[in-house]
């Protein structure tokens, strides 16, 4: 039979889906399950975007929509967008996407060419990599271990960017570890920045509604505006408004970026549906007190997991502040031997498979996100199975040795 494109050869199936795939395989033949895997909220969107969508359904015309995005959703975002302190931009400055995901593989085909350089900090967020592969980009991955918090240096930016990479990818705050740049911080990367023109920057900023510890959210806009001509930043709905399904990413950057997007959408996807649009449109123009509850509500889960983890041997984690992550260096329980099972656990994944197997708690290992010394906790489940997910973890390491 005819072969499959070469690219095939370096496409993956998601890390993350993988390990949720497993825990709910194992729900179904009855074992009792806790995931901690998967990143959704964990919440649904507020009665006004449901009653939007009823009504779209009433006055469905059945017609295709924009490849841009509808105008009043573009309105919506472009509101959004100034609630955050990025103004001044129009339409011509927006376009939309079936997903962050999809806009970001979008912009990668828009942007590079098969070969070109494209740097992000370590950990990544797994699509990084996976996407820039598919696309045979080049990658230039800057290291950033629990012992500087995770978050990208000035100097290490600045010998990343001296190699001329058509792209710099910045994730704020970040997926897997949660970690939020602080104002001071963006200032001296966007100074960074600032002087080497050639390259693009992508802003993935989609948990910019989760951040706490009044830190803010800070983008390199707000503290260089003239890196808005070649400045992209990527939002979506799934994270602040509990809409992950809904499928709605979007985009605000210089004009011919968004163009470049909307021609790709006529070719990939015509438009958003007109339901999700409308569903869309009130999230982002309605009443805001979710996300706002709900952010509050994560930062104490973030507290009662990070008190937990802190008080297990071999076990360290920089303290998140944005995002429903925490990304703890497990490092400490390698080498030990899990005495109920007998397993070895040599690895995040050896630790990650024993944890399931032995507890039923499912965590992401660290090597999907590139540091093989950690893994991912998801901290959206209620607040019983959290407490009881970690009791699991605390009894699990007890029985290292």
């Amino acid at each position: 039979m005819p072969s499959l494109a070469a690219r095939m050869a370096r496409a993956r199936p998601s890390a993350i889906m993988a390990v949720a795939e497993t825990a709910k395989r194992l729900k179904a033949e009855g074992r009792d399950i806790i995931s901690f895997s998967i990143g959704v909220p964990g919440f649904l969107p507020d009665r006004h975007v449901y009653e939007a969508a009823h009504a779209a359904l009433e006055r469905d015309s059945g017609a295709y929509g924009s490849n841009r995005g509808r105008e009043d959703l573009l309105d919506a975002i472009l509101g959004h967008f100034a609630r955050l302190g990025l103004s001044g931009y129009e339409r011509r400055h927006v376009a939309t996407s079936v997903g962050a995901k999809h806009m970001l593989y979008n912009l990668f085909e828009a942007l590079c060419d098969p070969g070109d350089r494209i740097a992000f900090a370590v950990p990544y967020w797994t699509t990084y990599l996976d996407i820039a592969d598919i696309q045979g980009l080049t990658v230039e991955l800057l290291p950033c271990p629990a012992e500087q918090d995770y978050k990208l240096r000035p100097e290490q930016l600045e010998a990343a960017l001296a190699k001329r990479p058509k792209v710099l990818l910045l994730n704020n705050p970040s997926n897997p570890t949660g970690m939020v740049y602080t104002r001071q911080e963006m200032a001296a990367l966007a100074e960074v920045i600032a002087r080497f023109p050639d390259t693009w920057v992508i802003c993935d900023d989609i948990y910019n509604g989760l951040i706490f510890d009044g830190i803010g959210y800070h983008n390199p806009l707000h503290v260089r505006p003239e890196l808005r001509e070649r400045t992209i930043v990527v939002d979506s709905l799934s994270k602040t408004y509990g809409m992950p399904g809904w499928r709605v990413g979007f985009m605000i950057g210089p004009a011919e970026v968004a163009e470049a997007i909307v021609k790709l959408n006529s070719n990939h996807i015509t438009s958003l549906p007109e339901v999700v649009t409308a569903a869309a449109v009130a999230a982002l123009s309605g009443p805001q007190e979710l996300t706002a509850r709900k952010c509050a509500e994560f930062a104490g889960k973030r507290d009662r997991v990070l008190a937990a983890l802190g008080a297990l041997p071999g076990i360290r984690c920089p303290r998140p502040q944005g995002a429903f992550y925490v990304f703890p260096d497990i490092s400490g329980c390698f080498g030990k031997r899990h005495r109920a099972s007998g397993r070895s656990i040599e690895s995040d994944v050896a630790f990650c498979e024993t944890l399931l197997a032995s507890e039923g708690v499912a965590c992401v290992p660290g090597s999907a996100f590139g540091e093989p010394r950690a893994m991912r906790i998801s901290y959206t489940v209620e607040d019983e199975r959290l407490a009881e997910g970690l009791a699991r973890i605390a009894s699990f390491v007890s029985e290292l040795g």
